[in-house]
């Protein structure tokens, strides 16, 4: 999903070609009177007051209530970075989703960009939880105080990611991670009627990505589940995976293999 090089900020008519939901003016006509529409542009204008400029938005196909639909944009700041010593450098990166038919608050998701993949992992944990903003009583002064607060956690990110890298998963432990990784993006009953072979999930797609870590492997696996790259068995049928396109399903699965790895870890 967040495959934009760090340097490539979108401008405001590129961002209205994959996303228009984004500058709709006016609210959906059924909510509630008491709804103060504040368009997400007005928040694509305040962040990046605060230094962070879009690298990625996307909306969620809609037949009815187009324009209102729920829609993601990606902010990057490229003054912050997380610098790896064996040059697995990440980007932090400010996930939001809105919509214009009253159905969501501005919600913001912790994230983190890397180079080495060029993919995008999702931040889940109790310091990361959602940040919310009501569309009523908005104020820049209130959005810069939550940005704030996720600038100055990202340093449990670091810790994390450097803990993962110290836990050094044997066979047996890899399997069981690539088995249980398998959930976060199938249903218990697909599981049922479907054969997923452990290790072809556990196999690197790149040389950066040799290793026993468990950082490495939740990474191997991460990158596969995402964009599809494994086959499985259907009875009889041997079928290529697909890619997931949906960004609230990419959402999804990210934020629970990282919960996964982290207890792992």
């Amino acid at each position: 999903m967040l495959n934009i090089e760090s340097t490539n900020f979108l401008t405001n008519g590129e961002i209205k070609r994959v996303a228009p939901s984004v500058f709709t003016s006016t609210a959906a006509d059924h909510v509630s009177s008491a709804y103060t529409h504040i368009p997400t542009s007005v928040i694509i204008e305040d962040m990046r007051k605060l230094g962070w400029d879009v690298v990625d938005a996307k909306e969620v196909r809609a037949r009815k209530g187009v324009g209102f639909q729920k829609h993601l944009v990606v902010f990057r700041n490229p003054e912050i970075a997380i610098i790896g010593k064996d040059g697995d450098d990440v980007f932090p990166q400010i996930l939001l989703t809105n919509s214009h038919d009253g159905k969501n608050a501005f919600t913001f998701k912790c994230a983190i960009f890397r180079m080495v993949c060029e993919n995008g992992l999702v931040v889940s944990t109790e310091e990361f939880e959602d940040l919310k903003l009501r569309h009523m009583g908005y104020t820049f002064e209130q959005l810069q105080e939550k940005i704030k607060g996720v600038v100055e956690a990202l340093p449990l990110t670091v810790e994390a990611m450097n803990k993962m890298k110290q836990v050094e998963l044997n066979e047996k432990q890899a399997e069981e991670f690539a088995v249980k990784a398998l959930s976060t993006r199938f249903k218990e009953d697909e599981l049922t009627r479907i054969t997923i072979d452990a290790k072809e999930l556990l196999k690197p797609t790149r040389k950066e990505d040799e290793g026993s870590d468990l950082w490495t492997i939740f990474n191997i696996i991460q990158e596969k589940l995402i964009d599809g790259n494994f086959s499985y068995n259907a009875g009889s049928k041997n079928r290529k995976a697909r890619r997931i396109k949906n960004f609230q399903q990419d959402i999804k699965v990210n934020e629970k293999l990282w919960e996964l790895a982290e207890s792992f870890a």
